[in-house]
């Protein structure tokens, strides 16, 4: 039996394994792909609308959304920044746990971790510090103010020296130092980066402990 060639379309008998004509290859395979197999359940019980445990997402798993994470550290921190008329240390230490506890609120089914909680605290603790920045730094701009905080800054000096054993040269020369313009923001700005660090720690300490109590909460 003749077939035509492919390429050439010359006759060519059955069998042949190249045309003689233009020498193209007569034998071609055909690869069958297989047909896919349909899922089978065992028992026939399953529910086919179920996820196997590889392809859910665990609760523990879900990223940290940083637009709730800022919205939830941000009213930590406006909180905060009132109880620093108290205390600053306490108001820092709040703020990371108030922080943890607004962030719950809107993602009440996580379980949030001990670092996961110190992230939070932490950044409550620098916004409430940037508040409390930007507020003194308002307010010693107001000549009275400014004067009050002045005498603080002296009135702390002075203690300062009666704790720690100081040159009453050197002493008298910081508090003439304090009482300049240039000395009294020196010394503000200097406040303000020890502040910062404060609230790192405090912040992130805070935040630790809340997501510590709350977890244990959230178990029972």
């Amino acid at each position: 039996m003749e077939q035509p060639c492919y390429k050439c379309g010359q006759t060519v008998e059955e069998g042949v394994a190249f045309c003689p004509h233009c020498a193209a290859p007569q034998i071609r395979v055909v690869v069958v792909e297989p047909a896919p197999q349909p899922l089978a359940f065992a028992g026939g019980a399953q529910d086919s609308g179920a996820l196997a445990g590889s392809q859910t997402l665990p609760v523990l798993a879900l990223p940290m959304r940083w637009s709730q994470m800022l919205r939830a550290c941000a009213l930590a921190a406006l909180i905060a920044s009132f109880l620093a008329l108290f205390s600053v240390a306490v108001a820092m230490l709040a703020a990371g746990v108030l922080a943890v506890a607004f962030y719950r609120q809107h993602r009440p089914g996580i379980a949030l971790r001990a670092s996961d909680g110190a992230k939070l605290g932490a950044l409550a603790g620098i916004l409430c510090c940037c508040i409390l920045s930007f507020v003194t730094a308002f307010a010693a701009t107001v000549p009275d103010v400014r004067a009050k905080m002045q005498g603080q800054l002296i009135e702390n000096a002075q203690k300062v020296s009666a704790w720690f054993p100081v040159n009453p040269a050197d002493m008298q020369a910081s508090i003439d130092q304090l009482k300049t313009p240039r000395g009294f923001t020196t010394a503000l700005i200097e406040a303000c980066v020890a502040l910062f660090l404060l609230s790192i720690v405090l912040g992130a300490l805070g935040g630790a402990l809340g997501s510590a109590i709350l977890g244990r909460r959230g178990k029972s």
